[in-house]
């Protein structure tokens, strides 16, 4: 559906700027485009790899899990339907962790697999349980500490501070994550 949604937006700029004689700015800016996007990932690549480098050891040296450990307590209060052994929790503190290091991309596998752990336990597989919705606001509200991807831009563009953001994306993660979960559970109480 976003693909949609840009696709539109893209077809009905192009559109516009030929209505209105502005064909040689879409061509050069076109052309920009494709510099720009090639610098911009030149230049953030070796910060996303090495992040993902060192959740790549973080796993296999156990630190992940005893991490996602600390938070099982937790998520087992926010998923009180989940026995306290089940899988999908597992796989949704290593996602939450790793969400919280910046690195969506690399806890995107993590978030998959907890959706499969979560359909597995779902007798009506054309709806969501209630820990898949919880899970999806947990995860929208945008759980981050040390915004990776936002810092690894600043420094692309310049910034003698990049890391002058990390205080105002955690105060930003608190209020989203808090906020996530009291409507999850407004919406648990009014549907139970």
């Amino acid at each position: 559906m976003v693909n949609k949604i840009w696709g539109f937006f893209i077809v009905v700029g192009i559109l516009l700027g030929i209505i209105n004689g502005k064909t040689s700015v879409i061509n050069e800016n076109i052309l920009l485009s494709t510099t720009t996007t090639i610098e911009m990932i030149l230049k953030i690549f070796p910060v996303i790899a090495l992040w993902l480098g060192i959740m790549e050891i973080a796993k296999e040296s156990g630190l992940l899990i005893k991490l996602s450990n600390i938070f099982k307590p937790i998520l087992s209060k926010l998923f009180p339907e989940l026995p306290s052994n089940h899988e999908a929790l597992g796989y949704i503190s290593s996602n939450v962790v790793i969400n919280m290091l910046g690195l969506g991309n690399a806890a995107t596998p993590f978030g998959l697999k907890a959706m499969n752990a979560l359909q597995k336990d779902n007798k009506d597989k054309k709806t969501a349980t209630k820990s898949m919705i919880t899970f999806l606001m947990l995860n929208t509200s945008g759980l981050t500490i040390i915004p990776t991807t936002v810092i690894s831009l600043r420094l692309m563009h310049g910034s003698t501070n990049p890391t002058e953001t990390v205080l105002a994306t955690v105060i930003a993660t608190i209020i989203s994550t808090i906020l996530a979960i009291i409507v999850d559970k407004i919406f648990r109480r009014r549907n139970s």
